[in-house]
Parts: structure tokens; sequence; C-alpha cells
């Protein structure tokens, strides 16, 4: 579908879901709408059962962080027509409290999507069914995608074998770990490195 047939899709789906489906763009061959997070179920039913949409995959649901942002979320779905040969990304903005209303009743496949997001961002959806962590261990502290997640993380895990059993602990970093030269990789360290002394000399002329 080009461009142009995308852009009318666009400008069909949010005459037809006022404040619900709030503005259209297309870009790379892709229609993105920006949704009220509030009303996502009204939003993917009427795609989906819309004759003239049929977007009916799931093929992701997931979160971009912009933690300066007063609503720090995007959820983002993706959907996909066969019909239409066509795929859409709605676009909804959430905070840390804000519930989502799940797609499950709509799109049963959103299940995992769902639990994902909410285990990796922090993003809470509302009438989903079993809404644990997905991915992280039982306990994990924090949300790992989100961008002021540390990198180290808090807790490390490792088997010992010792005891015989799987220990939590926390991260702890050696302080040779933690010197950091900053230099560019194309000029060099400006000190001498080991095997340094093995080069021979240039001759002078």
């Amino acid at each position: 579908m080009d461009d142009g047939k995308l852009d009318a899709l666009g400008q069909t789906i949010v005459s037809a879901l006022p404040g619900a489906a709030t503005s259209h763009s297309v870009a790379f061959n892709q229609l993105t709408i920006d949704v009220e997070i509030g009303r996502i179920v009204e939003v993917v039913t009427f795609l989906r059962d819309d004759p003239n949409c049929r977007f009916v995959n799931i093929t992701d649901v997931t979160a971009v962080d912009y933690p300066s942002r007063e609503k720090r979320f995007d959820v983002v779905y993706h959907l996909l027509s066969p019909t239409l040969n066509a795929r859409i990304r709605l676009r909804g903005q959430a905070d840390e409290t804000t519930q989502v209303p799940s797609i499950i009743g709509v799109f049963p496949g959103a299940d995992w999507f769902e639990r994902e997001t909410y285990d990796l961002y922090g993003v809470i959806f509302i009438g989903h069914p079993d809404m644990r962590r997905l991915l992280t261990d039982y306990g994990f502290d924090g949300h790992p995608l989100r961008k002021d997640f540390p990198l180290t993380g808090f807790v490390e895990v490792r088997y010992d074998d010792q005891e015989k059993r799987v220990l939590y602990e926390p991260v702890r970093l050696n302080q040779e770990f933690r010197k950091f030269d900053f230099l560019s990789p194309w000029e060099g360290a400006d000190y001498p490195l080991p095997g340094d002394e093995k080069a021979k000399a240039e001759p002078k002329a």
C-alpha cells in the first residue's frame, strides 16, 4: 500500500474514532495512529472488525521510555492486515500509574506481549488475567528497559557449588573495572601497554 492510500486510511480511522484516535502520520511506508490510551480497546476492535481495515493480526505490544516527559511512556501496538497487505502502529501515552486497558478480549495473543511490557517497563495493564512478570526472576527489583535503570542492575544471581543452591547477592564491581581512560581507540593509549616492549624500534635514518 503506497503512502497516499495509507494517508487516506489514517484519515478514515481518525474520522471514525473521534476522541479515541487523535491524529495520524505516515513514515517509511507505515501508518501511525496516535490514540487516547484509555480507549485502546475501542480502537483495536474497530481496526479488527471494520471491513475497510481488517487488522486481524496482533504483531507486538511494547513501550518506549522518555523519562523527561510528564507521561514518560509511549505504549505501542503493531497490527497487520493481510487483506490490505499493510501494517499499522498505534501509539498512546502513559505514565507510571496509568492503568492501560488490556486488549486480550480483542486479541488473546496480546497476553504475553502485555506481560513483557509490564515486566520490562512497568506499564500497568488492567483487565489482564495474569499480570505477572514474564522475563525477569521472582522478586526482581525495577524494570530493566527503563532509561533510568542502572546498567549493572541491583542484584546478581549465581549458583554456589558448595551450598548447592542459587544465591542472590547485591551487585559488587571490583575497582579495576571502574577505571576508564575514555581515550579514542583510534588514537591509542598514552601509556605503555603489555607487550609494547617486544616491538622493535624503527631504525633511524
